[in-house]
């Protein structure tokens, strides 16, 4: 699941991208071969040189927290092996929040680490069908998604709207 995550933070390429070679993250050239592997000047190599002094220090992009909360329906399921599922899932996905559930409908909140609003929606709407087979998830559509960015949320609990769930953490019924 880390590599997803990462994948889609990276633009989709999985893997790391090193800042100290071409066409990394950074937008300078490769350090020379034969750098000091250690020592005060070993450091030095370690941030790419600017070759402008007034040109402000390339800021990586950084992953942000974002509120998620899907729901699905589908047809009529049994609420143990529902209820099962659910955990399966909740083990299996960090950030996991809350879970509420029906016989026929669930709603599922969690926190999602991504660089943006287009990232966090697009494993949103993948988590579903990614962990159907390995956490027993019933074959249920996505019928509703919202997402948004972690000052949002705690601006709407802060004013009254949005509340939190009853039950945090966890999977209950409704």
């Amino acid at each position: 699941m880390e590599r997803r995550r990462e994948a889609a933070l990276t633009g989709g390429r999985a893997g790391r991208r090193l800042t100290s070679i071409d066409g990394g993250r950074g937008n300078e050239p490769a350090e020379p071969a034969g750098q000091p592997t250690h020592g005060p000047a070993a450091l030095h190599g370690m941030r790419p040189q600017r070759a402008d002094a007034t040109q402000p220090p390339t800021v990586p992009e950084q992953a942000r927290l974002w509120h998620v909360v899907l729901s699905v329906a589908g047809q009529v399921t049994p609420l143990p092996s529902l209820r099962t599922s659910l955990e399966r899932l909740a083990h299996d996905h960090s950030f996991f929040l809350t879970a509420r559930y029906a016989a026929d409908h669930a709603e599922i909140r969690y926190w999602e680490q991504a660089r943006d609003l287009h990232d966090a929606a697009a494993i949103a709407l993948r988590l579903w069908g990614e962990h159907k087979v390995t956490a027993g998830l019933p074959p249920w559509e996505i019928v509703g998604l919202e997402v948004v960015d972690r000052a949002t949320y705690h601006k709407r609990v802060a004013e009254g709207f949005g509340d939190p769930p009853p039950h945090l953490g966890g999977v209950h019924p409704y």
